[in-house]
């Protein structure tokens, strides 16, 4: 139990998604979260006002248990199986975090600051957090999918789309690192 819940070689997960990509590719499957965002809205029933929403979603039900697999995954990693003991972070890095008004982690995963619930309280946090999810679902749409579709599944399919997302999604990472962040916090 105790190599699960610690920090694993790249290679090792780089190879598992490699396979589960092979999997994928091999059964005719494209893997994206985001474009389960539209089989939820098409499960709706929107698609009789809306044509982008008409379509077969039940073909992408496996996709949905990916979403619900994720959830849970994620929940049982947190909470049964995690150790943030093994997690550092470059001093240079805690340096700039405090320079934001962002606590170091200090043997937790996330800072409470940014993704507790102590960030509920703040108006400024709660408008940032609408913000951000908006700009997030519209990028996911206008970019033709999320970054795990296109840096997984687009690279791994040789899509050059895909690549120039993939650059996009780094590109406005560090804009939005360097430059805007610090005028935010």
């Amino acid at each position: 139990m105790e190599f699960i819940s610690q920090t694993w070689h790249w290679a090792i997960s780089g190879f598992l998604i490699g396979m589960v990509m092979l999997t994928l590719n091999y059964f005719g499957k494209v893997f994206g979260m985001s474009s389960n965002l539209r089989s939820l809205c098409t499960m709706t029933g929107i698609g009789k006002k809306v044509p982008f929403f008409d379509w077969d979603w039940k073909s992408q039900r496996w996709n949905l248990a990916v979403v619900v697999g994720a959830m849970i995954g994620g929940f049982v990693a947190v909470h049964f199986m995690s150790d943030a003991s093994n997690v550092t972070l470059n001093p240079k890095t805690v340096e700039q975090l405090a320079t934001l008004h962002i606590e170091a982690p200090n043997g937790q995963l996330l800072p409470d600051s940014v993704f507790g619930t102590s960030a509920l309280q703040s108006p400024k946090m709660i408008v940032i957090l609408l913000l951000g999810g908006l700009l997030i679902g519209f990028g996911s749409r206008y970019a033709g999918g999320c970054t795990s579709g296109h840096a997984i599944s687009g690279l791994s399919n040789l899509q050059i789309p895909s690549l120039k997302a993939v650059v996009g999604f780094f590109i406005g990472g560090l804009l939005m690192a360097h430059y805007i962040l610090p005028l935010i916090f």
